[in-house]
């Protein structure tokens, strides 16, 4: 799954990047973006507790950022 290349930021580019995030009172949003696979994930997380998921359009599928972007 991860291999050499991945543990080092990607150019001068890090490999995961927050586009956007919402924050509250111990409670918060984040929409990542994987700049290797362009998937993009959400975070949310209240407390102690949180969980991530990959974001998916109409149909379904990953949504994905072109990695030239």
């Amino acid at each position: 799954m991860f291999n050499k290349d991945s543990e080092k930021n990607i150019g001068s580019k890090k490999r995961f990047e927050e586009l956007f995030t919402e924050n509250g009172v111990a409670t918060g949003n984040k929409i990542i973006v994987d700049n290797e696979t362009g998937i993009h994930y959400l975070f949310s997380w209240s407390g102690y507790s949180g969980g991530i998921t990959p974001l998916l359009d109409r149909d379904g599928k990953p949504m994905i950022k072109p990695i030239n972007e």
